[in-house]
């Protein structure tokens, strides 16, 4: 894909000139579009993503938006999937604030996600139109990480830093609970099940109308009354390892973006306050006021791992969620 001549033969002390960035998106818009027409759109964005990625990290801003415009012509934008070491709108948005790339020429979805980002990051883009949760975050999405770590940080060469959130990280401020010894009915067809279990691949999820407790029992290793190994904790605390479950993070495979994980979770929340998912900031935030969360250790965790109950006391249902991710 990078067929410049100037890029191939530059010595490693020296930096592209704003030229020389011009024609490497020009290479990179004619290699992609060839290759969609070759061999389809998955496999165009995965052989035109190392220079991708290498665009959004190092060219001019304006430069670099340029892999999403979608006057590029067919096959030659980037798109939402489009990732190398991490989504290449990802590595773009966390590089440059929001009135930089505004103003870009940017299609969608990739567009949101980048405001997603930014927000992750703590601007306020209050007043951007649409979206599926509010563009500036609300302060249980503040309390339990610093802003550093809610994004994967990019850096040259392929490598990425991006903090893991296991729940629960450790032992730690846990002690023996003893289950109920009867688990009531699982709730079929409830919106938020399905939509908390479609986090990412490794997870499941049911629902109950009972206790988070009651719900816990579904999946973890104590049951019949026997104790396990947990304890409460407030949503906040749980938040950051729904974010990186939700952005489809695991041992295997490349997250698909910070921003994508704040959605999803927005819409399970949306889906709890209210089975059709229209409901107000306020109605969200009040739900996750009233929550009672419930985490748990499981006998075969090792790094990739999250068990976490979701009780909602107006309603009377929990929702149970557990799964493990193997390297």
């Amino acid at each position: 894909m990078i067929t410049s001549g100037t890029y191939e033969q530059r010595r490693p002390v020296d930096r592209p000139s704003a030229s020389d960035w011009v024609e490497l998106l020009a290479s990179y818009r004619r290699g992609r579009a060839i290759a969609v027409a070759r061999d389809g759109e998955r496999a165009a964005a995965e052989q035109s993503a190392a220079l991708g990625h290498e665009l959004v990290l190092g060219a001019p801003v304006a430069v670099a938006a340029g892999l999403f415009d979608p006057a590029a012509g067919p096959g030659a934008a980037a798109g939402e999937q489009d990732n190398w070491v991490g989504p290449l709108w990802e590595v773009l948005a966390s590089r440059h604030p929001w009135h930089e790339l505004a103003g870009l020429p940017i299609g969608e979805p990739v567009r949101t996600l980048m405001a997603h980002t930014r927000v992750l990051l703590g601007e306020d883009l209050t007043g951007e139109p649409g979206g599926e949760a509010p563009f500036v975050l609300r302060p249980w999405e503040q309390a339990g990480w610093e802003a550093a770590d809610r994004v994967t940080e990019y850096r040259v060469g392929g490598a990425a830093a991006t903090p893991h959130f296991p729940l629960p990280d450790s032992r730690e401020g846990l002690a023996p609970v003893a289950l109920p010894p009867g688990v009531p009915a699982t709730v079929a067809g409830w919106p938020a099940t399905a939509a908390l279990g479609g986090l990412c691949e490794w997870l499941a999820a049911r629902c109950v109308r009972g206790t988070a407790l009651q719900a816990a029992a579904l999946f973890a290793p104590g049951r019949g009354g026997a104790p396990v190994t947990g304890g409460y904790l407030p949503f906040a605390a749980a938040y950051p390892a729904l974010v990186r479950a939700g952005s489809g993070a695991g041992a295997y495979g490349r997250s698909g973006g910070a921003a994508r994980g704040r959605l999803a979770v927005w819409r399970v929340l949306a889906a709890m306050a209210d089975p059709v998912g229209r409901c107000s900031v306020a109605e969200v935030d009040a739900l996750v006021a009233r929550m009672r969360c419930f985490t748990w250790c499981g006998p075969t965790d090792e790094v990739w791992h999250l068990h976490l109950t979701l009780e909602d006391p107006a309603t009377g249902l929990a929702w149970a969620v557990s799964g493990c991710d193997y390297d």
